[in-house]
């Protein structure tokens, strides 16, 4: 299918661990066939998703119904939930990401290890796919299980979802509040980015409290990037990121992914979908007055919230796109937004 606007590479999406809730490798072939969710091969041909970042993600025993219920108040603080050990864990990201190589093999998308390789996939019209884990629970302090996931092909690591690891500690859910919330990261977890700069596993800052993310600024090498996260000085929740912490990811030559999840767009906070597009753009164009225009992405968090109505699935992309357009942005910047800005930070963080 030929689309008006470039392909869309997206820094975050949660499409395996709902296949993983919903049977594991039995439920990859809706993947293909169509399934209730954001992204599956019919929608991402109809949007112009080319690919992006799929997380692994342990879920943690909690009613996440419940959560986006209490999300819509007008404030809110959901405690966090306990640290989940590397024995239960473990099992978990090795189903999940067996569920990714299925797909693989079924032809679905190409799991990638290099920029290349997303160019490659993106002149081809096949879907890109980067092994990503968010939460580090099944890595032991050792780091010997994050050697051999290195070796099956991951290559984007968030140290914490929200809950602690014995890497750092998370945000919270919180509603109004600013990331500096807990202590930095363990001495594990200055390790761990000492591992990953060497691997060139790409560290992801989005969830980390601010104590770690300052931690990992002055211990890693590589570019800081949150595949996920939004304005802090637009939204004050715990989980987007502060003008300081923006200005610290533009002078390491980084990235900031948009998330589309409503509470962290809107000015209120609240996990209501009635959000404009408009809204995306204010927090892009902030973003990019930080940034620079090439330091700014998409992550959606796609399958892992709830998202504006105008786009709620894979399909909806272009809408984004052509509001971008209207915006203003010329064809150059909504091509870098779209996926050269990715590229571009891969490139650097992963040598190829």
């Amino acid at each position: 299918m030929t689309h008006q606007f470039p392909l869309i590479f997206d820094g975050h999406n949660d499409v395996l661990t709902n296949l993983y809730r919903d049977g594991g490798l039995s439920a990859s072939e809706s993947f293909l066939t169509g399934r209730k969710g954001a992204i599956d091969v019919n929608s991402a041909k109809e949007g112009g998703f080319g690919g992006g970042f799929f997380a692994v993600w342990v879920p943690s025993p909690m009613d996440v119904d419940d959560a986006f219920e209490k999300m819509a108040a007008e404030k809110y603080d959901l405690p966090l939930p306990e640290l989940i050990t590397a024995n239960e864990a473990l099992p978990v990201v090795l189903s999940q990401a067996a569920i990714l190589f299925e797909l693989e093999r079924k032809g679905a998308l190409k799991v990638v290890r290099s920029a290349a390789e997303i160019r490659e996939c993106m002149d081809q019209g096949i879907m890109s796919a980067i092994f990503h884990i968010e939460g580090a629970e099944a890595i032991d302090p050792d780091l010997h299980a994050l050697d051999v996931l290195h070796a099956a092909g991951l290559r984007s690591l968030g140290p914490v979802w929200s809950r602690p690891t014995i890497f750092g500690e998370g945000v919270p859910f919180r509603y109004p509040s600013g990331p500096d919330i807990g202590g930095g990261l363990t001495d594990h977890g200055l390790r761990l980015v000492e591992r990953c700069n060497q691997l060139k596993i790409m560290l992801d800052l989005s969830h980390l409290n601010e104590k770690g993310f300052w931690d990992v600024a002055k211990r890693s090498d590589a570019p800081l990037v949150a595949t996920h996260s939004n304005a802090h000085a637009i939204c004050p929740h715990a989980r987007n990121l502060t003008d300081d912490q923006m200005r610290a990811i533009a002078e390491s030559d980084g990235m900031v992914g948009l998330n589309f999840a409503v509470a962290f767009l809107r000015e209120d906070g609240r996990m209501l979908t009635d959000v404009p597009l408009e809204q995306m753009l204010r927090h892009i164009d902030h973003m990019i007055g930080i940034l620079g225009e090439d330091r700014v992405g998409l992550g959606s968090d796609y399958d892992g919230a709830e998202v504006p109505e105008d786009v709620t699935t894979a399909a909806g992309l272009p809408r984004l796109c052509e509001a971008m357009q209207n915006h203003g942005y010329g064809n150059e910047l909504i091509k870098k937004l779209c996926h050269e800005n990715w590229l571009r930070v891969l490139e650097k963080t992963w040598g190829a």
